[in-house]
């Protein structure tokens, strides 16, 4: 399989018909990997959906991953299936939150919701996409909800109200901000000595400046 992965990146990157859409390529665990130049993203999945060595023509799935720390926080991941080569691929391209990446909608009808789900989760846009709108949250959502930024309980909170016989948003309140419980873990900061404690020599004193 590594042999057959090995000459399919070697067709790809030498191809003349996608001259410089592949970055770099990557072989592991058996699966191979493309990270793409986002301008050539378009050029490099329709080579890859009608060469007769590729035909990939079956999209199995297009997601994000979040980089916080990095310059391009994102990556946009594409993943491919020939069927008639019985082979797998995946494809990389790295963005940030304010430059888009072209769909490929037009080579895949099927990413189209592939798309609308990462830009819903991860605020990463796609120039050429024929609706781009929020697909799992609701359409007055605020942020991001799979960015590692966005906060654990969210920003607005929903809740039926039984006098307005509606359903309202609000901001998120958090009327306890920290519960400590006691469950005879040494994480706690417990006051008292645990079960064996004893037999270990108090701390030193702190030394005098």
């Amino acid at each position: 399989m590594d042999e057959t992965l090995n000459d399919l990146a070697a067709h790809v990157t030498g191809a003349a018909a996608v001259a410089g859409a592949v970055r770099a390529w990557t072989l592991a665990h058996g699966e191979l990997t493309l990270e793409v130049e986002p301008a050539q993203i378009v050029k490099l999945a329709t080579f890859l959906r009608d060469d007769p060595a590729c035909l990939f023509q079956c999209i199995v799935d297009v997601c994000g991953v979040d980089y916080p720390a990095r310059e391009k926080r994102f990556d946009v991941v594409y993943h491919l299936l020939s069927l008639k080569q019985n082979l797998r691929i995946r494809l990389k391209v790295a963005t940030d939150e304010d430059t888009p990446v072209p769909s490929i909608t037009s080579v895949f009808p099927g990413a189209n919701w592939f798309e609308r789900e990462a830009y819903d989760l991860y605020g990463i846009l796609f120039t050429g996409h024929p609706e781009l709108r929020r697909l799992l949250t609701d359409y007055g959502f605020d942020g991001h909800p799979l960015r590692k930024d966005f906060p654990t309980t969210g920003f607005v909170e929903v809740r039926y109200d039984d006098e307005l016989k509606r359903v309202v948003y609000e901001p998120v309140r958090l009327p306890q901000e920290f519960r400590n419980f006691d469950f005879l873990s040494p994480w706690e900061g417990v006051e008292y000595v645990l079960p064996g404690d004893e037999k270990a020599p108090p701390p030193a004193p702190p030394k005098a400046g």
